[in-house]
């Protein structure tokens, strides 16, 4: 007498695959069916905080402005997040209270550190 596992098998498989596709481990977005939210360049781990604290800044002020400084200063202020302000550089005028603002001289120099 021959049994006839082809079909079992196939079937077993075929359920397999269907569950692998609900599976979130190892998708981008967690699965949930969302593209995948890019980093910004130069994104930090850290702390990400919230309302800005110009004091926590003032040190960055005369330091040339470099992702690293201004990332230190965005993290010391409490501050979501952190523009850099170049000479003659367009900027919008809206008030945010979560993100520090950096003001540059033509040489790269912090010469402001202000909340908004």
């Amino acid at each position: 007498m021959v049994l006839r596992k082809a079909p079992a098998t196939a079937l077993t498989l075929a359920a397999l695959l269907a569950l692998a596709g609900c599976s979130s481990i190892g998708l981008p977005g967690g699965g949930s069916g969302e593209p995948p939210q890019p980093r910004p360049i130069g994104a930090s781990t850290a702390p990400v905080g919230g309302t800005c604290d110009t004091q926590g800044a003032q040190w960055a002020v005369g330091r040339a402005g470099t992702a690293k400084v201004v990332e230190d200063a965005r993290v010391r202020a409490g501050a979501r997040m952190a523009r850099v302000l170049r000479p003659g550089q367009a900027v919008t005028q809206e008030f945010d209270a979560d993100r520090l603002s950096l003001q540059l001289d033509s040489a790269g120099k912090i010469t402001a550190a202000r909340c908004g």
